[in-house]
């Protein structure tokens, strides 16, 4: 038998290790993104190209993915953390050579939180003042006798009294809260606008963010995508083709060339980027190949220079890990299921809860070895000093007893699967062959443990987040997330508000006070307490099904230097170079 020999190959590594003859990245960045709009695309897949094209006042450190000086070259906080100020670069331009300036950010964040742009993630900048009654389309009350506006008695912090301008919306509110009718009686509604947000350009190279409550991480949030900086003159002009190559302006050190969908993003580098001397690349292709085989060949043939996280099948693990351009890290994402709790018969706690009590998560990691199983909705071993809660745990006994105690009995009062809508229910999930093998588990195990054949069903990305996004999907949906940032608030943050990245229609005020509460306290031991006790909170309503969180499991060649496996496997390009001397691999 002889072994198949690609030239450049060394038994090191896998594959081939030619460098390129250029200063160029080829990179598989997963499914084809959702949209090159840095306000719109959620997922990692469009992160990691958002990285190369767009920056803002401050960017992820490569290794750590602390905050460090972007756009801004500095910044200070008042004593509570409710104030940040920021000091801009004055040599920082768009691609088109044009001054960046103070107002494009208060542009940038005014327009991701317009209700009528409808940003899925726009709930992270909710800490800032009068964000979240804009987003959601509120308005104030005003004593039209006095000028004054109305404050929140009930807010834990001082802000103003808002409510729905939506007319269903304000009675029903009103009418469950009898003290409040009584207060706006005869009050004027004053809606929202973008100008009530608290970001201000002090003058061309200072941005004040005024926040709602003290938040001592804010500036960690700030290097997500929903905060790069976007062109308001480009939009105004072009608008939804704005991202096309032909109209594109970029903040970041590379802008578009080439969008060829379902083929090649092509980006070079930015000649006007304020830090362009220090940025080594001249091009990066990103790819979207979601099949891991597709993947593995391009790698091993020296086609591509690395990969995405998750990206080394399975069934190939054992052989990878001993290989030195495996990377891997432990991994700020969770997978899980997400339920539909506005459709019955999900709506039930005790159904929900039935479910997640009936997977055995051990077969779902037990061929995965680079995946853990998770009862929870934090990670464990990611954030120090963070409490564990009780999770839920295996136990098909007692799943059959809610389900039992839920209606779908017989006569005798024991569990009858007969009488369960199983027509109601599905696994629904975008295509992919580890989300297939995973739903596939979890189908089996429902089938052993309940007696309930749950239909599977599989869809192309794109239709799968639209569907799930308006709650069109009956029972189950497999959901994955990355933190933003390097906080348990960040996946906390996704259940705070029933949209965006929510998925289940899910939404309780004690949730909501118990995550304000948390954010408002500068103690960090009695913060992750609070946090926590939302969790415990989050778990026992049972809105999702925790399944696994791993470690990131990616590829890199020896030769590109700059792209460490860190807990996001989020890459700020800039950093990025091809290093031919092998002597320093």
């Amino acid at each position: 038998l002889f072994a198949c020999w690609i030239p450049g190959e060394n038994e090191k590594y896998f594959g081939k290790t030619v460098p390129p003859p250029t200063d160029i990245v080829r990179y598989v960045s997963g499914p084809e993104p959702e949209s090159l709009d840095p306000q719109i695309g959620t997922g990692q897949v469009e992160q990691r190209i958002y990285l190369a094209l767009f920056e803002g006042l401050v960017e992820y450190d490569p290794q750590t993915l602390e905050p460090i000086p972007a756009i801004a070259e500095r910044w200070e906080s008042n004593a509570d953390s409710t104030e940040f100020t920021f000091y801009l670069r004055r040599n920082a331009r768009w691609s088109n050579g044009e001054p960046i300036i103070a107002k494009d950010f208060v542009y940038t964040m005014r327009r991701g939180l317009d209700p009528k742009f409808a940003s899925r993630a726009a709930g992270q900048a909710y800490y800032i003042k009068n964000a979240k009654a804009f987003n959601e389309g509120a308005a104030f009350v005003q004593d039209a006798a006095t000028g004054e506006f109305l404050k929140d008695t009930e807010s834990s912090v001082p802000t103003r009294l808002t409510l729905p301008q939506g007319e269903k919306q304000k009675i029903a509110l009103l009418k469950a809260n009898p003290k409040l009718e009584q207060t706006v009686a005869g009050k004027t509604l004053v809606p929202v606008r973008g100008e009530d947000v608290g970001v201000e350009a002090i003058d061309d190279y200072t941005v004040r963010i005024f926040l709602t409550q003290p938040v001592p991480f804010f500036v960690k949030i700030l290097p997500y995508n929903f905060f790069r900086l976007v062109p308001e003159k480009i939009i105004a002009q072009f608008g939804v083709k704005w991202t096309s190559p032909e109209n594109i302006i970029t903040s970041g050190a590379f802008t578009l060339k080439e969008w060829s969908p379902y083929d090649e993003i092509v980006v070079e580098r930015n000649r006007n980027y304020w830090d362009a001397a220090n940025v080594r690349l001249e091009q990066i292709k990103f790819y979207p190949v979601e099949d891991q085989a597709t993947v593995m060949n391009l790698y091993k043939t020296g086609e591509i220079d690395a990969t995405y996280n998750h990206s080394v099948p399975r069934s190939w693990l054992y052989m990878m890990q001993k290989k030195l351009d495996h990377q891997d890290a432990l991994e700020a994402s969770i997978e899980y299921y997400i339920i539909n709790i506005a459709k019955p018969p999900m709506n039930d706690v005790r159904v929900r809860r039935a479910f997640a009590l009936a997977v055995n998560k051990n077969l779902i990691t037990a061929t995965r070895r680079n995946m853990k199983p998770l009862s929870t909705l934090i990670p464990t071993d990611i954030f120090k000093g963070y409490p564990s809660v009780q999770a839920v745990e295996f136990n098909p006994e007692l799943a059959k007893r809610l389900l039992a105690e839920a209606g779908y009995r017989d006569a005798e009062g024991n569990y009858e699967a007969g009488k369960f809508p199983i027509e109601e229910v599905a696994i629904t999930f975008n295509t992919s062959d580890g989300n297939r093998y995973v739903a596939e588990i979890v189908q089996s195990q429902w089938k052993q443990n309940l007696g309930l054949t749950v239909p599977l069903k599989n869809m192309e990305t794109k239709t799968f987040i639209s569907l799930t996004a308006k709650l069109e999907y009956k029972g189950f949906a497999r959901y994955g997330y990355a933190a933003d940032y390097i906080d348990p608030y960040s996946f906390l943050s996704i259940f705070a508000t029933s949209g965006g990245d929510n998925g289940t229609g899910w939404n309780d005020e004690r949730y909501v006070k118990l995550l304000d509460v948390a954010n408002q306290t500068l103690d960090a031991e009695r913060r992750n307490q609070l946090l926590a006790e939302a969790e415990q909170l989050f778990l026992n309503e049972q809105p999702i099904i925790p399944l696994t969180t791993t470690s990131t499991n990616w590829l890199k060649k020896p030769y590109i230097k700059g792209m460490f496996p860190n807990a996001l496997t989020l890459h700020p390009w800039k950093f990025v170079y091809v290093e031919r001397d092998s002597e320093k691999w």
